[in-house]
């Protein structure tokens, strides 16, 4: 089997793909000149050098705390292939969050993106010796201010790097408030890219566009090492991904993959796809038969696959569930879109399909070569908690025996902490959070995430968060104010009891709304308006601890 043939380290990976692919583009900004493999390749080397003068050896921790770049990627595998361990740190992690990572990483070194200093001001470290900027190698901080970034150097030792050596510490943003080091090997990685080119066959000719920080184990591994597995290119936003850079960025490079959460093409259908329908009444009362709405939706679609370039193939959305309102559009609109599921704690991939073989609200079937399992499953529902097995799971949580006994099985089981049910075909479909599922007052399970789903379905509605006081499900609502204004502009100009008075309709209309569509476990008792955005995590889920 091809990923047998090939040692499953970053070094042999790096090298074989200059071997094959070395006059080929592998990264580069939107509108950029490209960077060659070969031309990459020779950095990694160079930066290798400066480490070793630094004096990091196979062990130490080096981090990155920076927005995607070329010379992101190029950082890792300089760091990787000299058997060091790469720590990379969220770009949206607070200064209190990046000095906790630092500190409890033991971290020597540092690479740092210039928008991103002011994150370390005033951070103090015995173990930091050495800080440097990302954008061109230069030196923020050493010891010995003689050794500078050289082209042309090249290590001076050989480093042998095995399948099993620790490759990187991932630490999770989570929701649950709590970062922990996800400790993951150089194989459970390169097994997951090669998992993810099993899904989805790509080559050399494939164009990725890159939208999610690199910092994330979901982009890591299928936007960094899948793409290093064919030679192909990866395309990068010198600003975020907002429609003004997005879609010019999308026309000049028009994307075959795609890597994206579920608020991303949530924000496009509910912002952009839903108001066509809905703004003339003949439209909106054919949108509402199934057979009208199918037509309206793949005409839709053609348009949306315009937008994204025209060349898309491959439409990941990982990270949270997708709205059900949004994955209908999006198989009727015969858009090519991916549902995947996994952990960073299992380098992510655990569960997926490509775009041809999708089930509806499933996130497809385990990826070969994994097991998984529902421990313990509800004998009426089937429900219980996804266990997986395999080369992908975790060596464990850095520094954290305990926390990692919690996790992982004496043979070798990791317990996801998500609830979901596996069919006849063995597609998994996930029900949510065992930490967020809610008891009812008669021991019912009820699961806030498809509370939540229902209620985003609802004109003017951006986001939501379902969860209980004294006993009660209450939801708190964060609105697209804009439309809302746009709509009763008049009244809000004449007098603004009758635009708040117009707010609490909508709140109240909504509750009714929810309550018809879900069980009476699961009724809300009362809607609160949420006045800004929900802070979130680095794949766009909601910090739930925060309000909580």
């Amino acid at each position: 089997m091809e990923d047998y043939k090939i040692k499953l380290t970053f070094p042999s990976l790096f090298n074989e793909t200059v071997r094959k692919f070395g006059k080929l583009s592998a990264y580069s900004f939107v509108n950029e000149e490209p960077v060659t493999w070969e031309a990459a390749d020779r950095r990694k080397n160079a930066l290798s050098a400066l480490l070793e003068k630094k004096g990091i050896c196979p062990g130490d921790k080096v981090a990155i705390l920076s927005t995607n770049m070329p010379n992101w990627g190029i950082a890792y595998f300089a760091i990787t292939c000299m058997g060091a361990v790469v720590v990379p740190i969220l770009p949206d992690f607070s200064s209190t969050e990046v000095a906790n990572v630092l500190d409890h990483s033991d971290s020597k070194a540092l690479f740092i993106s210039s928008g991103l200093l002011n994150r370390i001001e005033g951070f103090k470290s015995t173990a930091l010796k050495t800080i440097i900027q990302i954008e061109d190698f230069s030196l923020i901080l050493s010891e010995n201010n003689s050794v500078v970034y050289d082209e042309q150097a090249l290590p001076v030792k050989e480093y042998e790097v095995a399948e099993d050596d620790l490759a990187s510490i991932i630490y999770t943003s989570g929701t649950t408030g709590r970062s922990k080091g996800v400790m993951l090997t150089h194989k459970n990685i390169s097994f997951n890219a090669f998992r993810g080119k099993i899904i989805q066959p790509i080559d050399e000719n494939d164009r990725f566009l890159s939208v999610l920080p690199l910092s994330h184990t979901y982009e890591n591994t299928l936007g960094l090492i899948l793409p290093l597995l064919v030679g192909a290119c990866v395309y990068y936003l010198r600003k975020p991904p907002t429609p003004p850079v997005l879609l010019p960025a999308l026309e000049q490079v028009k994307p075959t993959i795609m890597l994206t959460v579920p608020l991303i093409i949530e924000k496009v259908y509910f912002n952009k796809v839903l108001p066509t329908f809905r703004e003339k009444t003949l439209l909106r009362l054919l949108y509402k038969i199934a057979f009208f709405r199918k037509i309206l939706n793949a005409a839709a679609g053609k348009k949306l696959s315009k937008t994204f370039g025209g060349n898309l193939k491959f439409f990941g959305i990982g990270g949270a569930k997708l709205n059900r309102a949004v994955e209908q559009f999006l198989r009727e609109a015969k858009f090519p879109y991916a549902i995947g599921y996994g952990l960073t704690e299992t380098a992510p991939l655990l569960a997926g399909a490509n775009p041809k073989e999708t089930v509806f609200m499933s996130t497809g079937p385990a990826i070969k070569d994994i097991e998984l399992i529902i421990n313990n499953p509800d004998k009426k529902t089937g429900e219980g908690e996804i266990w997986a097995r395999g080369a992908t799971v975790m060596k464990g949580y850095y520094k954290e025996p305990e926390m990692t006994a919690e996790v992982l099985t004496p043979d070798g089981w990791f317990k996801t902490g998500d609830l979901g049910t596996l069919d006849k075909n063995n597609n998994l479909f996930i029900k949510g959070r065992l930490k967020n599922m809610i008891v009812g007052a008669s021991g019912e399970n009820i699961y806030p995430e498809e509370i939540e789903s229902v209620i985003n379905n609802f004109r003017f509605v951006v986001e939501s968060l379902v969860v209980q006081k004294k006993g009660k499900l209450v939801a708190y609502v964060h609105l697209n104010m804009e439309e809302l204004e746009k709509k009763y502009q008049n009244l809000k100009q004449d007098m603004s009891d009758k635009y708040d008075e117009k707010k609490e309709e909508l709140l109240a209309e909504l509750k009714e709304y929810v309550n018809s569509q879900v069980n009476k476990f699961s009724q809300i008792y009362r809607v609160e308006l949420q006045p800004v955005p929900f802070q979130k995590t680095a794949t766009l889920k909601i910090k739930r601890f925060l309000y909580t």
